[in-house]
């Protein structure tokens, strides 16, 4: 077994940090994770960084902005410690030696981007990921914090108590894959998620195939409740052929949106009269799917995004990396002719519940970044605004768990503050079948008795992984996984997209239930030991129909249009009725619905909800 002060699962933006947050407070940290860390999916990021750093700007007007952003449905104390702590977050990237991009007079670029009432998004060329991961990964070996790389995370060690908010994390089980052993990893102090996002739960999208909501779906089988799942972000530029992102920066540097007709349609057809390209995201995507829809679309299927006007030098100065994937993935020159983009899955708003500190409700277990849900974002995240929450909140979680004093959060957890019990009528019974041991599968948390030692728990956690590999592997003549996953993510991708309606949300519940149910039957091909992927993916599966089924229940629950959850019974913004977030508790395999209040009350103002127009 090892063992260490603080365990950070995960090695993207949010984990690097956090780390090395943890180890600024003097503790033994460790990161376990199923990638090396330069490979993580933070180093696809291209927009850039929002800071209020110039004059003229503020942590008020950003804080502002977000919260707009959000549709009023993010909790005012996460926003407002997004925009106070990203500015010196972002000068600490700087002094770490982040490449940004520079003005003649030498300071970090900023450049407009959507949603932003001032150019206050930070990058590094169209590579901002990239060079934030590369700079803090050089920071994690100068300190010499240890990595257990390609050592995938199955199941968390978290105790029995009846209430999660009883309940204790001491440590994860790990897979090694490259030896095929199981070990687990005790945490004196605390256990930080950083596993970023669920993007392979739709076959369109942005994510990296290693991005199936792992940590997700561990803490909501260990009790925790996950938040908001129903909001999932469609980014309006990506290419048709693979979903890789063509960056909001194109648009921010002046990219013009284009139907077949060679309409200007953001402003042609009212989406976005003021704002036009660089309205948010959800306005920018439904109105590129509603050119498509009325047969406006080119090939019946995108638009097109011109930035040949902006001149080779200035494209070549700031959006290199975008010439190279135009070409590479759809074969098309943009410095000479436009670009085919499409909407395709990009963000998970929801996650994780958490407070601001990254605490979950769950003694010694933390969130940070995508997988986790403060909730800055609301109904929509802002560009630029998902890199400032990995450093941010990663900092803050590796702070707290190293045992820093720092101010009692706002934000309560669980079932601690106000909440009112919720319903939601299914086609089918959601959760685990019963009577086919579903739920003792990898990563289930919760099983190990209150009354054993911390050691004791991993040891129990490690012995009960164990088993449940030992019985993927002995039905090497199962159902294959790759058939389970692709139905469930071409029915996500059908019925729960951009555009959603009842009916379609509840034949999504039945896919997911059939797949759910096929699943109990689900065997490893391949009875390797080393670079098993046949069995990694048969795992990952699992989490996503589990997440699937998290995003399909909050979408169908929540009846009104707010931010990137569009509901074609219920064309308005309802306030009176759904200004409150809602959860899901896994229940011992019984998924149970619930909302709490939205926290619009900041430091020194209350955030009104206003229309919300760009």
């Amino acid at each position: 077994m090892h063992e260490h002060d603080v365990i950070v699962v995960g090695a993207g933006g949010a984990g690097l940090r956090a780390a090395i947050a943890a180890q600024e407070e003097g503790a033994d940290v460790a990161i376990v994770s199923k990638l090396h860390p330069v490979r993580s999916h933070t180093g696809a990021a291209e927009g850039g960084i929002n800071a209020a750093l110039r004059e003229g700007d503020s942590w008020q007007d950003h804080a502002y902005d977000t919260m707009k952003g959000s549709d009023y449905l993010g909790d005012a104390p996460a926003i407002e410690t997004l925009a106070q702590d990203s500015p010196e977050e972002v000068i600490q990237l700087e002094h770490w030696g982040m490449a940004f991009s520079r003005e003649e007079d030498g300071r970090v670029s900023q450049r407009p981007f959507g949603g932003l009432s001032f150019p206050r998004t930070t990058y590094a060329g169209a590579e901002t990921g990239h060079q934030l991961l590369h700079t803090m990964y050089e920071q994690l070996v100068k300190r010499g914090i240890e990595v257990y790389d390609e050592w995938y995370v199955l199941d968390l060690a978290v105790s029995d108590e009846p209430e999660p908010e009883d309940r204790s994390c001491h440590g994860v089980v790990g897979y090694d894959i490259q030896s095929g052993t199981i070990e687990g990893f005790r945490a004196r102090d605390g256990v930080i998620l950083a596993t970023g996002g669920l993007g392979q739960v739709y076959d369109h999208t942005t994510n990296a195939v290693a991005n199936t909501g792992d940590g997700v779906a561990m803490a909501y089988r260990a009790g925790v409740p996950i938040e908001d799942m129903e909001f999932i972000q469609f980014h309006p530029t990506t290419l048709p052929s693979t979903g890789v992102l063509i960056t909001e920066g194109v648009r921010g540097e002046g990219g013009i949106l284009y139907n077949s007709e060679g309409e200007r349609f953001m402003f042609e057809y009212g989406y976005a009269n003021n704002d036009g390209e660089l309205a948010s995201r959800d306005v920018v995507s439904r109105a590129e799917l509603t050119e498509v829809n009325e047969g406006r679309g080119i090939e019946d299927e995108y638009v097109h995004l011109d930035m040949r006007h902006l001149g080779e030098e200035r494209i070549v100065d700031r959006l290199e990396n975008i010439i190279h994937l135009s070409e590479d993935f759809e074969g098309v020159d943009p410095l000479e002719e436009p670009m085919p983009v499409k909407p395709g899955q990009h963000y998970a708003m929801g996650g994780i519940e958490t407070d601001e500190n990254g605490e979950t409700c769950v003694s010694g277990l933390y969130a940070a970044g995508e997988c986790a849900c403060a909730s800055v974002h609301g109904s929509n995240r802002l560009g630029g605004n998902a890199l400032p929450e990995l450093i941010v909140f990663g900092a803050r979680a590796g702070h707290h768990a190293a045992g820093r004093d720092m101010k009692e959060a706002e934000i309560p957890t669980g079932k601690r503050g106000d909440w009112e019990a919720g319903d939601v009528d299914t086609p089918v019974e959601p959760g685990d079948v019963p009577g086919t041991g579903a739920g003792d599968a990898v990563a289930d948390g919760g099983a190990a008795a209150s009354d054993l030692s911390p050691d004791e728990l991993v040891q129990r956690a490690t012995e009960r992984t164990q088993a449940r590999i030992e019985s993927l592997l002995d039905n090497e003549d199962g159902r294959n996984h790759a058939e389970i996953r692709s139905e469930v993510q071409e029915s996500m991708t059908q019925h729960v997209n951009v555009f959603r309606e009842k009916e379609g949300l509840k034949q999504a519940l039945r896919d997911i239930r059939e797949a759910r149910e096929t699943y109990a039957e689900v065997g490893v091909a391949d009875q390797s030991r080393t670079f098993n992927t046949d069995l990694l993916h048969t795992i990952e599966t699992r989490n996503i129909i589990d997440l699937a089924e998290a995003i399909t229940l909050g979408a169908l629950a929540r009846e009104e249009f707010r931010g990137a959850h569009w509901r074609k019974e219920h064309q308005e913004r309802d306030d009176e009725n759904w200004l409150k977030h809602t959860l899901l508790s896994w229940n011992g395999g019984s998924p149970e619905l619930w909302f709490k209040p939205v926290i619009l009350d900041g430091e020194d103002k209350r955030y009104e909800p206003k229309i919300r127009s760009y």
